[in-house]
């Protein structure tokens, strides 16, 4: 009977295994199968998306950055990318917006490219000059990869914008806002395609971070107009022309140049303000070319000391240093030291303000123009305009020969410089023009005298003399005449200086606000 034994021992072991696995499994929890569920191998993942609530605290950058997808999917389809043929000229003078011009190899023809935007349905384009002056064949590609050629409608080099013209019919384009009410801090959008065709219609974002820039060495000539919109949206190489855009969809301005010293974004980028552009853009379309009145005057900015020279409460406004020959603002009775601080009622505020209220007038209206005076006097003078020559161009002389003056000079304390005075010989032997025959050459700019920063040593090694020729309306050849000059000035009282730099390219005349130290040497 021990057989019958051993299977009763075998099956009491098997219902004490089948026991000990229902307990594991009803302690793990394992999935039992179903005529509804296979069984599965590995556990199950929900595949499906979770729907999270917005953190409250977060909503406003959520709501922020559905507003740049909105932004940019409104503004995009108007954007354009430009191909350029143009023609080299070796009469040409590098443009110092070339670092956005991406030169070929060709010996006769430079390939480029470059931004622009619809701002008609009918393939009306808003660009830079740069991008397409001197072009032979230019090229449109839109955003929905369709290609053609475009015709040169206008270009203005003095603002760097420029008008071209595709043919087609129901395109999208570009609402235009208001670049007066522009305010640094707001969110703009930058767009176009920058560096190579590769990154096309690349949005960048960032804030207005100033606005009225003036970029040094852009222009040549003293009837450009700048007036930048500073961004730190990143601009590169072939966003010129593109558009800036804020945070409503609508164009501020024209993304045009960059402050950089390899050429590429380093935080900084400009545009030029779309209301100016859209002045500009409307007369290359009616008229096909810019026509601007002038004043007849040379200008220069205000600040504290000018501005308590005339005892103007902020530092605002337009000094004006000179009158161009045959002036209409002399004629009507302005003078210079006067400070412009209104055209027709409206507040000027800086230069750029000055040449646009200005220079999109007709040659032959007239314009009311209101100056404060030393004193505190407040008059207002009716001008009417001239044509501004805006192709005449200068000269340029032979190179300075490097020569250095050999010259102690005279510390006048009042002032923080050394002087010495003006040696016709001297400056024939180096070259110089000739536009100035007397006045105090300055030597030397004590570093913290009143006039640090004003005034500027001359440097006969690279070619060029600081000359002073007149305080206030007094000529000063020599010492004992500026001595006369700044006898009856208090201490802390501003004079001006009528300064020339002299080099053998120009004769560039200024005004210089200084306030008189105490005369303690």
């Amino acid at each position: 009977m021990k057989p019958n034994r051993d299977w009763l021992k075998l099956g009491a072991l098997v219902g004490a295994a089948a026991i000990l696995v229902v307990g594991f499994t009803s302690i793990v929890d394992l999935p039992q199968p179903s005529s509804a569920q296979p069984v599965m191998t590995a556990p199950a993942f929900n595949t499906q998306p979770q729907q999270r609530p917005v953190i409250p605290e977060a909503r406003p950058l959520a709501d922020l950055g559905n507003a740049f997808t909105a932004v940019a999917e409104a503004a995009r389809p108007a954007v354009v990318y430009i191909t350029v043929d143009a023609r080299r000229t070796s009469q040409r003078t590098p443009s110092p917006f070339d670092r956005f011009f991406q030169p070929d190899t060709e010996p006769q023809l430079q390939q480029g490219s470059g931004s622009g935007f619809l701002i008609s349905t009918d393939g009306l384009i808003l660009t830079n000059n740069h991008v397409v002056q001197n072009a032979e064949l230019v090229r449109v590609r839109l955003f929905d990869d369709r290609i053609f050629d475009a015709e040169v409608v206008g270009t203005d080099p003095l603002t760097d914008v420029a008008v071209i013209k595709i043919d087609a019919a129901d395109l999208p384009a570009v609402a235009l806002g208001n670049s007066d009410s522009v305010t640094v801090g707001q969110w703009v959008l930058a767009i176009g395609t920058p560096l190579s065709q590769a990154f096309s219609f690349t949005v960048t974002a960032g804030i207005v971070s100033a606005r009225g820039r003036l970029l040094t060495g852009l222009q040549n000539s003293r009837w450009g107009i700048q007036d930048f919109i500073q961004t730190d949206a990143a601009i590169n190489r072939g966003n010129s022309g593109g558009p800036l855009v804020n945070i409503r969809g609508e164009v501020i301005g024209i993304n045009s140049a960059i402050a950089s010293e390899t050429g590429t974004y380093n935080g900084y980028g400009f545009a030029i303000p779309i209301n100016l552009a859209q002045r500009v853009a409307e007369l290359l379309i009616t008229e096909g070319k810019v026509r601007r009145a002038a004043l007849g005057v040379m200008i220069m900015p205000v600040d504290q000391e000018a501005a308590d020279y005339v005892g103007l409460d902020e530092i605002r406004g337009v000094v004006i240093t000179e009158f161009s020959d045959d002036s209409p603002a002399e004629r009507a009775g302005l003078r210079p030291r006067d400070i412009i601080v209104a055209v027709d009622g409206e507040r000027v505020e800086y230069s750029a303000q000055l040449q646009t209220l200005v220079g999109f007038k007709r040659p032959g209206e007239t314009a009311e123009i209101t100056v404060m005076r030393r004193s505190g006097e407040r008059r207002t003078y009716s001008v009417r305009l001239i044509e501004a020559n805006t192709e005449a161009e200068e000269t340029v002389a032979s190179a300075p020969r490097e020569e250095e003056a050999e010259y102690a000079g005279t510390f006048e304390s009042r002032l923080g410089i050394s002087i010495e005075e003006f040696n016709r010989e001297f400056a024939t032997r180096m070259g110089l023009r000739r536009e100035v025959e007397y006045g105090l050459m300055v030597l030397d700019v004590d570093r913290d005298g009143p006039s640090r920063d004003k005034l500027f040593a001359s440097s006969p090694r690279n070619g060029a003399l600081e000359i002073i020729t007149h305080v206030d309306d007094e000529p000063v050849a020599t010492k004992r005449a500026l001595d006369e000059a700044l006898r009856a000035v208090p201490a802390g009282e501003v004079v001006s200086l009528r300064v020339v730099t002299v080099t053998s390219r120009a004769s560039n005349p200024r005004l210089v606000f200084v306030r008189t130290g105490s005369g303690v040497q």
